[in-house]
């Protein structure tokens, strides 16, 4: 009797011991399975090669002007590797090098958070790679990283380089570093194809579209009469089908153009092909975000947009977005793209159009147009803003369609934005003296004209 009742209380003692050996047993079994997975470093074995045996600086580019010089580069996926012996694209971290030389009597400040607002922090960076399990191994990580940073200021007549942290983008980079000073700003824009991902306008040859004796230079009254004449709105590829309105005229230098928007979040579409489609494909299903969805193909002056921008939010459903064809057109030199814009609330199989899948359209399509011009303005590189007729007024009790059927209403103008180098401040905007929304005849035609 007594074995059996000291029997019974030990194994009450083994269970209660084996509860409380469950959890550390788990985190155990845990490591030991991450463990698996992860390379066990040293401190001895953490040698990355150093910065002048790599040789991303080949590919550097520079800006300058009277008393500052800035030199950017964006290393590949092998070359970050071996900068840092570690696959920092993976988490989707970007560093980009940064050399400013300062030949001025000032100190000037770089600001991170212009090239990226959400840069990263060395020190952020090597927890998001080792996520603080071996000390030794990342105190000498956490050293190299930190040594590797750009760090301001950059004093009278010396130069400083490092890199910022940034978030990964695909395709393209561009790289804008802002430098204050007192009393001083200035601006440098830097733009940088990343090879990889098939961006929409990689084919497209602007210098080749139009003969040279098709080009047009136009003044200001040119500019207003040559917008207002062309056609109303895109069209389907055999040009027989009215679809979205051309309701947006950008003018300024390509470059200039991305960098604006890419201060303010947009990002360019990828090209319409498999991978694309099914990435789309995937995003729809699972709810997933696609920051370089394809843009469904339009057509002005014969061809699909020349290229596209488009700002995400947090997955495939919900977008702003924008379609650009370069036009004959110059104004003070500089070239004219035509466009359309317009809200993406939502992504649904068609048999309209191939792919099979497009994003349904708000029908406030004044509204998309309105906060381009609100974000643009916040990118310190918009000089001036008009507005000109256009597609002609559409109510909404009685909406026009595109191509896929979306309805849609407006006011029928044309928003014209000039993009220029910057900065430019907000109370330094310009206008166009012309006619706007708050004058519009509501006696106009409802109907879509090619005037």
């Amino acid at each position: 009797m007594r074995c059996a009742t000291f029997t019974h209380k030990a194994l009450r003692i083994s269970t209660v011991a084996l509860q409380r050996l469950a959890c550390p047993i788990a985190i155990l079994f845990f490591v030991m399975v991450f463990a698996s997975c992860t390379t066990f470093h040293t401190a001895s074995s953490y040698r990355p090669e150093s910065i002048n045996t790599v040789r991303f600086r080949d590919r550097a580019v520079s800006k300058a002007d009277a008393e500052i010089r800035v030199t950017v580069a964006v290393p590949t996926k092998e070359e970050v590797q071996a900068l840092f012996q570690a696959d920092l694209i993976q988490k989707e971290i970007q560093p980009v090098w940064v050399k400013v030389e300062n030949h001025s009597a000032k100190s000037f400040y770089l600001l991170g958070a212009a090239t990226d607002p959400n840069y990263f922090s060395p020190l952020e960076v090597v927890y998001a790679v080792q996520g603080g399990l071996f000390d030794v191994y990342q105190d000498e990580m956490e050293r190299h990283f930190r040594s590797m940073n750009f760090d301001n200021p950059v004093l009278p007549n010396t130069a400083v380089s490092g890199f910022i942290y940034t978030n990964l983008d695909e395709g393209e980079k561009v790289v804008q570093i802002d430098l204050i000073a007192a009393e001083q700003v200035k601006f440098f824009t830097f733009f940088v194809q990343i090879p990889g991902m098939r961006v929409d306008y990689r084919m497209v040859d602007f210098d080749g579209l139009y003969p040279e004796d098709e080009m047009v230079e136009v003044d200001e009254d040119g500019l207003r009469a040559a917008i207002e004449a062309l056609p109303c709105c895109t069209t389907n590829a055999e040009g027989t089908e009215f679809g979205d309105p051309l309701n947006l005229v950008i003018i300024g230098d390509f470059k200039n153009i991305t960098a604006a928007f890419a201060r303010r979040g947009w990002l360019p579409a990828e090209e319409t092909y498999s991978t694309a489609v099914w990435k789309t494909i995937k995003s729809f299903l699972f709810g997933s975000r696609y920051r370089y969805s394809p843009v469904s193909p339009l057509y002005t002056y014969g061809r699909s947009q020349d290229f596209a921008r488009q700002k995400p939010r947090h997955d495939i459903h919900e977008r702003n977005h924008l379609r650009l064809w370069y036009t004959p057109l110059r104004y003070k030199g500089k070239p004219v793209f035509v466009g359309q814009i317009s809200r993406d609330i939502g992504v649904r199989f068609t048999s309209e159009v191939w792919p099979p899948v497009t994003h349904k359209i708000d029908p406030d399509i004044d509204e998309a147009r309105g906060s381009v011009v609100e974000d643009l303005i916040y990118s310190q590189m918009l000089a001036k803003v008009g507005w000109v007729k256009g597609v002609g007024r559409a109510r909404p009790s009685k909406p026009r369609a595109n191509l896929t059927g979306d309805p849609y209403f407006t006011d029928g103008y044309r928003t014209v934005l000039i993009i220029d180098q910057g900065p430019i401040a907000l109370n330094q905007l310009q206008t166009f003296q012309w006619e706007g929304p708050e004058t519009f005849n509501i006696g106009s035609s409802l109907e879509p004209s090619q005037n």
